[in-house]
């Protein structure tokens, strides 16, 4: 059993209302074989909601309590943030799930890449903040961008 960001299986979880379904996502879960969650709504956000980036530091900062999430309109919303990522952590550790499938450049769901909190556009090095958090607690986590159909075929 794997973790997916929801968006990824078509959910309209996204910051904007909308979704980033793909194909192969929505078949794995539909074969029962992948579990959709949202951080962001897990932490208590609305959908649609106002964008936000992690500011100040680096998720594992966030984690610390040494950065924060902020929306473009000022308010901090890092308690959601990190909310959210507890409980998809909480998740995985109860459900015996190892690996995880989420969104790219998100400050949730990101890995390896993550707006870097002007809301220019611009990406730095690093991850979001639920994805800083599962692989901190030795879960395998990659992007949308990294998977390869053929070893999704054979889960």
């Amino acid at each position: 059993m794997i973790l997916v960001s929801a968006c990824l299986a078509g959910i309209c979880c996204k910051y904007d209302g909308g979704n980033n379904g793909i194909p192969l996502i929505k078949e794995l879960v539909r074969q029962g074989k992948a579990i959709p969650l949202c951080p962001e709504q897990l932490g208590g956000l609305p959908t649609p909601r106002m964008p936000a980036e992690i500011k100040g530091g680096s998720a594992r900062d966030v984690l610390q309590g040494k950065a924060s999430v902020i929306r473009n309109d000022g308010a901090d919303v890092t308690e959601n943030f990190v909310r959210g990522a507890s409980e998809v952590l909480k998740f995985c550790q109860e459900m015996g799930i190892m690996c995880a499938i989420l969104k790219s450049k998100s400050p949730s769901c990101g890995k390896g890449l993550v707006y870097d909190g002007t809301f220019k556009g611009k990406l730095v090095e690093g991850n979001g903040v639920t994805a800083q958090l599962l692989i901190d607690n030795g879960i395998e986590v990659m992007t949308e961008e990294e998977i390869e159909p053929a070893c999704l075929l054979n889960i």
